[in-house]
């Protein structure tokens, strides 16, 4: 399984869903708190393109976006062969 970034912040409904949602898939994701780290931050904006929202999340080096996107992976059967391929 490839490993998983969940960049979040506090309070973030949309952090939680995309954190329940992996762990419902047996993912270990590695979570970074960046709302309030400037470096973290920093390099969540450099590796997302400048996308600000939260969470942004990485699926090994691929950005996938944020809860939705990885919602409509999981609609779409996309997220499973995404995490083993």
């Amino acid at each position: 399984m490839k490993d998983v970034v969940v960049y979040t912040k506090p309070m973030c409904p949309f952090c939680v869903r995309a954190l329940m949602l992996l762990q419902k898939k047996g993912v270990k994701a590695t979570e970074i708190s960046a709302a309030y780290d400037k470096e973290k931050r920093e390099e969540m904006l450099a590796k997302s393109n400048g996308k600000t929202t939260y969470p942004q999340i990485f699926i090994g080096e691929t950005h996938v976006g944020g809860y939705d996107d990885l919602a409509a992976l999981e609609r779409d059967g996309k997220l499973d062969p995404m995490l083993n391929g």
